[in-house]
C-alpha cells in the first residue's frame, strides 16, 4: 500500500495459477525480473484449492518482487503471499461479492500475516463477456455511462476503500479508455489501479498519462511473453 502511494508508475504482472505450469514459472519469472514490473499479482476467476499456494511458493523462489493476491474466491487466500487485495465488486449487486465472501474469508485471514488492502473493484464492459462477469453473475458498467463509473468509484472511496481498481476483464477486447481513467482519477483521492485489455506499450503509456497509479497486464503475456522484450528495465 505504501509503495502505491509513494511511486509514480507501478506495474504488475498478473499470473493466473490455472494458466501457467509449474515447470514454466522459473523461466517466466526471469523475464519478469528483467522487466519494469514492480509487483506480481496472483489470482483468477476459477482456481483449484491449494493451486495458488503451490504457484506462489515457486514464484517466491525466483523473485524478490512483492506478491499480491488478486483472488477470485477465498480458496485462493495464501499466507505465502505478501498482501491481499480485499476486493469488493462494487460495480455489481451480487451480495456474495459485495460482503458475503469477505465475511467467510475472515477465518482464514486470522491465521495469516498478509497486508489486507480494501479495494473497490469496478468491472467495465469491453465488448465481450468476461470470466468475472460469468462467475459473479453480475453485469459490468457501461463504458458510455461515465457518470455512473465516476460515482461508483467515489462511493467506494467514501465507504473506506483504500484502492479503486478499474477492470475491463481478462482477455478484454478493449482496455479502459483514457477518458474513463482520467475522469475517475480526478474524482478520487486514493490510488487507482487499471487492468484488462492492455496489449501494447502505447496503451500502457496512455493509462499512466491518464492517471493510473498501477497498471496490471496478464493476458498479453499469456498469449505472447515476447511482450516482455518491450518492457525491459
Amino acid at each position: 500500500m505504501t509503495a502505491i502511494k509513494n511511486s509514480d508508475k507501478l506495474f504488475a504482472v498478473l499470473i493466473d495459477p490455472e494458466k501457467i505450469s509449474l515447470k514454466n514459472v522459473s523461466g517466466f519469472m526471469d523475464k519478469v525480473n528483467r522487466s519494469i514490473a514492480t509487483h506480481i499479482f496472483v489470482g483468477g476467476s476459477t482456481v483449484d484449492e491449494n493451486q495458488t499456494d503451490i504457484i506462489i511458493k515457486e514464484i517466491k523462489k525466483a523473485t524478490s518482487l512483492p506478491v499480491v493476491l488478486f483472488p477470485g474466491d477465498i480458496t485462493q487466500i495464501s499466507n505465502k503471499a505478501d498482501a491481499l487485495l480485499f476486493l469488493s465488486l462494487i460495480s455489481g449487486r451480487n451480495a456474495e461479492y459485495l460482503i458475503s465472501k469477505h465475511v467467510k474469508a475472515v477465518a482464514k485471514l486470522r491465521n495469516t500475516n498478509l497486508e489486507v488492502i480494501p479495494t473497490g473493484y469496478i468491472l467495465i464492459e469491453n465488448g465481450k463477456q468476461t470470466s468475472v462477469e460469468r462467475v459473479t453473475e453480475t453485469k459490468p458498467l457501461s463504458r458510455s455511462n461515465l457518470n455512473q463509473i465516476i460515482d461508483t468509484a467515489r462511493a467506494g472511496e467514501l465507504l473506506g476503500m483504500k484502492l479503486i481498481y478499474l477492470e475491463a476483464g481478462s482477455g478484454a477486447l478493449e482496455p479502459i479508455t483514457p477518458e474513463i481513467i482520467s475522469a475517475v482519477k480526478k474524482e478520487i483521492n486514493i490510488p487507482l489501479i487499471v487492468g484488462g485489455g492492455i496489449r501494447s506499450i502505447n496503451q500502457l503509456e496512455k493509462a499512466y498519462i491518464s492517471g493510473a497509479d498501477l497498471v496490471v497486464i496478464g493476458t498479453a503475456f499469456e498469449e505472447d511473453d515476447s511482450f516482455f522484450d518491450q518492457l525491459k528495465n
